[in-house]
């Protein structure tokens, strides 16, 4: 081989190598599928040029598997099957848990909220992907509007919408005579503009079907 070539060879392998780590640093879990098929990629062409047979043969399977997991994730991501809403009470003990493990994290993305769970008509819904919780809806209601108290996801599950399941798909708001969802203001990175709500002002709002 060539300099030149040796040292592009160099930038690859060297390349994949730091893509592979970092990787395996990401706590969202489609995030980490995607930058680790990436790395396998790179790294399959790297031991191709340098003819490492072995490796070749085992970054194409782990491509394989990362790709079987993209897949599956993207497909289950608006799965009504994939995901479930349970609604509890406010004093529930799993729900303050939940609240009280995620406290540090909740404050960056709903900084004003403070749990109540005395407060006045209000709903708590947790929303699981088999017996992981990956997120935390609490709504309180005022006629027939219901004003965004938190609108929590998991870390793992940053990628997709799971509150979805609460406001379009799983037809517990229109069972509790709420025609109207309004969001907290001071939501940091709201995600709405991809389930139907609309922006109005400093707000987002979702006219729910009856």
């Amino acid at each position: 081989m060539t300099l030149l070539s040796d040292h592009w060879l160099d930038v690859l392998g060297w390349g994949g190598s730091a893509l592979l780590v970092y990787s395996l640093l990401q706590s969202r879990v489609l995030r980490l599928r995607v930058l680790n098929l990436a790395a396998c990629l790179i790294l399959t062409v790297f031991n191709g040029a340098l003819e490492v047979w072995p490796m070749v043969g085992m970054n194409i399977v782990l491509s394989l598997i990362n790709m079987w997991f993209i897949l599956r994730l993207v497909r289950d991501r608006h799965d009504d099957a994939a995901f479930e809403v349970l609604e509890v009470a406010g004093e529930d003990h799993y729900l303050r848990h939940v609240l009280r493990v995620h406290g540090a994290d909740i404050s960056k993305f709903n900084p004003d909220f403070m749990h109540d769970p005395h407060v006045k008509d209000q709903h708590a819904f947790i929303i699981q992907n088999g017996d992981e919780t990956v997120g935390v809806v609490i709504l309180a209601v005022l006629g027939d509007d219901a004003h965004v108290r938190l609108d929590y996801v998991t870390p793992r599950y940053r990628d997709f919408s799971p509150g979805e399941f609460v406001w379009r798909r799983s037809g517990l708001l229109a069972g509790l005579g709420i025609r109207r969802v309004v969001t907290s203001p001071s939501m940091v990175a709201p995600y709405y503009h991809r389930v139907g709500f609309r922006h109005q002002g400093d707000v987002w709002t979702l006219e729910v079907p009856s």
